[in-house]
């Protein structure tokens, strides 16, 4: 299976913004965004390129890509799934990415960031619904029930993971009940509980070239 080896503060510094793609370090002063704001490379830091409408959103897409930990392939699918359902494009592309499993157990903050909630899911330490689930792209939806099922080490390096989540707000779409592990969808998240900037009409006007 195909996986992006890229180092994650790259992945940010190539974006010019704070992904949260390693978790706690990213609050720190360790956070490569902050310590070198520029782009990677050897000419990043006195290169300074103004991009045409088709690089805007290039850069939102990819963006938007790395935040989730997804591939091209895997991220054209999400959007194909998206134009052929009813509604904003945009607003349903997201809809969808929020409801990954992976996300979803970010979101709870047992996990301090969607790679570290990947590798749960894979490692089968995540049941949905009381079953064991090894699939990290796996959408959830309504009343369905979220719990981890971990032992020893994993347990400990959860509850550390809520600690470290404290600053993080559980979206309203939500509920955690993080003494027992466990997670419910109360609804399908909407546009307006994405918690960072995107502007996806972007990546729409782009895939629609």
């Amino acid at each position: 299976m195909a996986r992006d080896t890229e180092p994650s503060c790259r992945k940010c510094r190539r974006e010019g913004e704070k992904l949260f793609l390693k978790g706690a370090r990213c609050h720190t002063h360790r956070c490569s965004v902050e310590r070198r704001e520029y782009a990677p490379g050897d000419h990043g830091a006195s290169r300074r390129v103004k991009l045409s409408n088709y690089g805007l959103q290039l850069r939102e897409k990819q963006k938007v890509k790395r935040i989730y930990g997804l591939l091209e392939k895997q991220f054209r699918l999400y959007f194909a799934k998206a134009v052929a359902k009813k509604g904003v494009t945009g607003s349903i592309l997201l809809q969808f990415l929020e409801r990954r499993l992976d996300n979803i157990i970010y979101q709870l903050g047992f996990a301090v960031s969607r790679n570290q909630a990947r590798q749960f899911v894979n490692h089968g330490l995540v049941c949905l619904n009381d079953k064991r689930v090894n699939i990290p792209s796996c959408l959830v939806k309504v009343n369905d029930e979220v719990t981890i099922k971990a032992k020893g080490k994993g347990q400990k390096l959860i509850k550390e993971n809520i600690e470290a989540s404290q600053g993080r707000t559980v979206p309203e779409w939500l509920s955690a009940d993080q003494d027992h592990l466990k997670g419910k969808v109360l609804r399908l998240p909407e546009r307006e509980d994405i918690s960072f900037a995107v502007n996806e009409q972007l990546i729409v006007e782009l895939y629609s070239r």
